[in-house]
């Protein structure tokens, strides 16, 4: 068949890139010929029609050139189609690919032909990948969360799961959502893993690592604040890594995402309600049974709400060394919503005694933002100095300076320390911690 009979049957649409010598195409074959053929074959696979004397790889290639066989396709194109069926039946459908590339951060699927991808901090649009209608989302939805022990449906039209490899996924679909089916994935970052990837995506300088550091060693309590998709956990993941190895860990978390190293370590997750309205476990509730757990350290992925009270009252009580994070816009917005979240309880406490508690809790605060440029940088390093005027004081050690933007859109700045010896140094000297480099003696 000629090539036009081709583009009329397939609607195949070639967009050729010229690299070295070398075209690459990139293939759109009609959507319900590629639904026809990938239903067909996995009916085969349910109603066990396979030939025993065949594998489900040359299976899938007989079955795409018996319905091919009229048509005229090059080696590339057919290839392309090999794999998307293969990615229907052994991956998670259009979102194999998306899922496997370690420079895409986050994926969100506003609909079938509204795909989303983060890449260096950026929002693009994905113009290669669509889904043939709602109900192929649906399908891949369930295809990721199953395994899981978790179901979406219009009955339960909201799930919230950790995939293996720690990426997180949140779906939405009909009635409660009113454009389709909406799927987001914040995937585990596997380019930063240690404080030396910070370093080199210029996200801190190397006296603000060396000073961290010592925070966590010297067993400071630690706030990280920052915006959704800032980085807060990943920087939360790499501060744990410098905790001893000897020391019993208890992490907490909604949906864990840590990736914690050491040989002791505990890790908690919530539990959402079942069916029937009941057996939920809060962030609360798990951390009140640490403190019987006999930590060394209690990490908290987030405090969102009651069990910031808790958090704090651990602090207090010799659990030093505790780390958690928390969304807000700056370290004295941090602070704020700290307060805020201990007034929460139903305890009849005093706004005095509350910012008293957080002033003896915690140490430190890093303030970590992702910028216009859509590059992650910690803004800011501060310390809790003490009490002015009945409120928490902060003064801060470390911070980012912006001086605008470059022709390229890029945000400029400058990293600096200011010339002050902090309050928490005299304790890290105490516990044998010298940054001579940075403080001087």
């Amino acid at each position: 068949m000629a090539n036009q009979n081709l583009v009329d049957v397939f609607n195949v649409k070639k967009r050729v890139v010229v690299t070295s010598d070398v075209k690459d195409y990139e293939v759109f074959p009609d959507k319900e010929k590629l639904e026809e053929l990938r239903t067909k074959i996995v009916q085969n696979l349910i109603d066990n029609k396979i030939p025993k004397n065949l594998s489900l790889e040359q299976y899938i290639n007989d079955e795409i050139d018996e319905t091919l066989q009229d048509y005229d396709l090059e080696p590339l194109e057919r290839n392309h189609i090999f794999n998307l069926i293969q990615n229907e039946i052994n991956g998670y459908g259009p979102l194999t690919d998306l899922l496997d590339n370690d420079f895409v951060t986050e994926i969100m699927v506003n609909g079938i032909n509204d795909i989303y991808v983060e890449i260096d901090g950026k929002l693009v649009k994905d113009e290669s990948i669509s889904f043939i209608n709602d109900t192929h989302i649906i399908r891949t939805i369930q295809r990721i969360v199953q395994p899981l022990g978790r179901t979406i449906d219009a009955s339960n039209p909201m799930v919230d799961a950790r995939l293996k490899d720690g990426s997180r996924l949140n779906a939405i679909i009909p009635p409660l959502s009113l454009t389709g089916p909406v799927v987001t994935i914040r995937k585990f970052s596997k380019r930063m893993e240690n404080i030396d990837d910070l370093l080199r995506m210029g996200t801190m300088t190397a006296h603000m690592a060396l000073f961290l550091e010592a925070c966590v060693k010297a067993k400071f309590n630690i706030i990280i604040s920052g915006g959704t998709g800032t980085g807060k956990t990943t920087l939360l993941n790499i501060l744990s890594s410098f905790i001893d190895d000897e020391e019993r860990i208890i992490t907490i978390e909604d949906a864990a995402e840590l990736r914690l190293h050491q040989s002791h370590v505990i890790s908690l997750e919530t539990r959402m309600v079942n069916y029937e309205g009941e057996g939920e476990i809060t962030v609360r509730d798990l951390v009140r049974n640490s403190l019987r757990m006999r930590p060394d350290r209690i990490i908290v992925g987030e405090v969102r709400g009651k069990e910031a009270f808790d958090m704090m009252q651990a602090m207090n009580t010799g659990h030093e060394g505790s780390i958690t994070t928390l969304h807000s816009n700056s370290p004295d917005d941090a602070i704020n919503r700290l307060e805020t979240m201990m007034l929460m309880n139903d305890m009849d406490l005093p706004v005095n005694a509350i910012r008293n508690y957080i002033e003896k809790a915690i140490d430190i605060v890093i303030q970590i933002d992702r910028l216009s440029d859509g590059k992650r940088k910690v803004t800011s390093i501060s310390e809790v100095v003490g009490m002015k005027n009945d409120k928490v004081c902060l003064k801060e050690i470390f911070a980012f300076k912006e001086k605008g933007l470059s022709d390229q859109g890029n945000v400029r700045g400058e990293f600096v320390v200011y010339k002050y010896t902090p309050k928490v140094y005299d304790r890290m000297k105490r516990k044998g911690i010298i940054l001579e480099d940075i403080f001087g003696e």
